[in-house]
């Protein structure tokens, strides 16, 4: 089972919640960007672009705790830069846990290993490691050799020593069905609690702005890399809601709900979405109530939304739609491990 019980049933109580109190816009994650420091230069990400001297910066354990508060989301992702670098990680990770956030912890792997010691095993963590594919596509993906190799010794590492591991994958152009297909089974293996698939934003900050995916090549894609899945024929572990995997190959048409998944970091609530560089808010009082969200989705026909499909955004109404009375008996047969 990917999503844990326990986290599947706390989620379901927050979204009734939010649904009995009337509330149109509320979070389901918060994106927790402690620093932008990372180790690694993807290509297909911007975040170490920003000047050095916010490189530099990171969050306090209180600054953190505060805006988990604020924000009130149950699922609290940490990515980064790479968070393992923090120097009071551990701190950060140990506090949202005692909030009774579930934490995953976005790493690429390098420092994880090493890291263990720092942690305890809990239903309410879980490292999501980064991994694009096999040993040389993801390689070339992080532009370093050798990176896969170290990732996939720490989570073995991790799942030896108990701790619930996920990985997470960002699927580009140029991704080969037959190779991706290999990869999951290869992820099986591994006994992962669950993977993480999204196509690629193009972050306007990222070097390399030739190889995402538009919305047709990404229905398209998924089609073909999940077709096994679909038919029955493969029980991939997915931590994803099914009707998120539905909306990838085009059976389910949804709208962005850019306030799903907020994200905080050292320059504040980032406007309007995880994606997208418009400025910050220093509330996230301010974010909900000053956005003008009906500029942001793709039917509001902002170009910058036009071709975006991630999680972060698209995950948030699937779990909302999932609620639904059509749809609650499905969600509950894919937790239990007895339907795609």
């Amino acid at each position: 089972m990917a999503i844990h019980l326990q986290q599947a049933l706390e989620v379901g109580k927050y979204l009734v919640t939010q649904r009995l109190k009337g509330r149109k816009r509320y979070p389901l994650v918060l994106m927790l960007e402690p620093l932008f420091r990372c180790n690694l230069a993807c290509s297909g990400c911007g975040k170490i672009q920003h000047p050095s001297e916010v490189l530099k910066k990171h969050l306090t354990p209180e600054q953190c705790f505060a805006a988990a508060e604020e924000c009130g989301a149950p699922i609290v992702s940490i990515p980064g830069g790479e968070p393992l670098l923090h120097p009071q990680i551990d701190e950060i990770v140990r506090g949202l846990i005692e909030r009774k956030k579930f934490v995953y912890l976005c790493t690429n792997g390098l420092l994880l290993e090493k890291s263990l010691d720092k942690f305890q095993p809990s239903p309410y963590l879980t490292f999501s490691v980064h991994l694009d594919g096999m040993r040389e596509w993801h390689d070339r993906c992080v532009d370093r050799k050798g990176v896969f190799d170290i990732a996939v010794k720490a989570i073995r590492a991790a799942k030896a020593r108990g701790f619930r591991v996920t990985t997470n994958t960002t699927i580009f152009e140029g991704a080969d069905p037959k190779q991706m297909q290999e990869f999951f089974d290869f992820l099986s293996t591994l006994e992962i609690d669950g993977m993480m698939i999204s196509p690629g934003y193009s972050y306007e900050w990222a070097p390399d702005q030739e190889h995402f995916l538009k919305r047709e090549q990404t229905r398209a894609l998924f089609r073909e890399i999940l077709a096994p899945y679909k038919a029955g024929a493969k029980n991939w572990n997915f931590n994803h809601n099914p009707l998120f995997l539905d909306f990838l190959t085009g059976e389910k048409d949804y709208e962005c709900t850019p306030w799903g998944s907020p994200s905080y970091s050292v320059l504040g609530w980032q406007k309007p979405c995880y994606l997208l560089n418009e400025g910050y808010y220093a509330t996230f009082a301010e974010l909900i109530e000053k956005t003008d969200w009906s500029q942001y989705g793709r039917a509001s026909g902002n170009p910058k939304c036009a071709d975006c499909m991630v999680h972060c955004g698209y995950e948030p109404t699937a779990a909302t739609d999932a609620m639904q009375p059509t749809n609650i008996g499905r969600s509950v047969m894919t937790l239990l491990g007895r339907g795609n």
